[in-house]
């Protein structure tokens, strides 16, 4: 999927939901304990509830990992009942990787050929050759971290290092030129906004992959003003605040409903 055809999901939906399947067992209703397979069953409802309004799903490969073979399972099952449902929907694999290169080419066959994800979650600070080996892959991308949402962001991401430029600026300058705007992405934290404007002016043009709205208190506004590019640009997620909405029968119901909460807030 090119930038041209994400941004035309993105005008065609009139939204920038990316939904994040953090699918932890201990929170998903007690009545889907009984199936077979639980947390896909939980999966299944929910993109059910939300397809026609997502852009984006996003897994955290964490909650799937905990879970051994049997996480991964469901995993895959969820990946291909996402293409099942809809092949324009944008499926990121939110695993954080960063490693030398033949490691990173093992990676990357594992999340585009395997798992068959359009997109990776990626940690830059091993350098270009651990991240290029994603770039080799028509129609996928690479989505590198640039400013997270976190506290602990600040102990170093926010560090001057070059004539007061914070690291992660140099960061971004250095990334934008391994790939294209139709092959790499950057992750920036919704609390982060105030450095949306500097972030854009580094990459006018590039997809962000925005967390923190919702739990983490980010502001959809700000990130409405500062963070999108002239055609968009911008997947925006939410997973805690739509997929334990509510905690009953009715849980995707209610997953639907904050769904439909955040496209209110989006600014085309």
């Amino acid at each position: 999927m090119t930038a041209s055809e994400l941004n035309l999901e993105i005008r065609k939906k009139r939204s920038f939901l990316c939904v994040g399947l953090d699918v932890d067992m201990a929170r998903i209703p007690a009545h889907l304990h009984k199936e077979a397979n639980p947390v896909f069953a939980f999966n299944r409802a929910i993109i059910d509830a939300t397809a026609d309004l997502a852009i984006a799903y996003k897994p955290n490969l964490a909650f799937y990992e905990a879970m051994g073979t049997d996480g991964m399972k469901q995993l895959e099952m969820t990946v291909d009942y996402i293409r099942s449902k809809d092949p324009n929907l944008f499926i990121i694999a939110d695993a954080k990787r960063g490693d030398i290169g033949n490691t990173a080419e093992q990676y990357a066959r594992a999340f585009f050929l395997h798992f068959d994800f359009d997109a990776i979650t990626l940690s830059p600070y091993m350098g270009r050759d651990s991240i290029e080996p994603f770039l080799q892959f028509p129609g996928k991308w690479a989505i590198v971290l640039a400013l997270t949402s976190n506290p602990g962001a600040s102990d170093f991401q926010l560090l001057n290092v070059d004539q007061d430029q914070p690291l992660y600026e140099h960061v971004l300058m250095q990334a934008v030129s391994w790939g294209t705007v139709d092959n790499l992405m950057f992750v920036v934290g919704a609390t982060r906004s105030d450095h949306f404007t500097s972030i854009r002016r580094i990459a006018p043009e590039h997809f962000l992959l925005v967390p923190g709205i919702g739990a983490q208190g980010g502001s959809m506004e700000m990130v409405m003003e500062h963070g999108k590019s002239s055609r968009g640009g911008l997947l925006i997620n939410n997973s805690r605040g739509i997929l334990y909405a509510g905690n009953g029968i009715d849980f995707a119901e209610k997953a639907r409903e904050a769904a439909q909460r955040m496209l209110t807030g989006f600014a085309l």
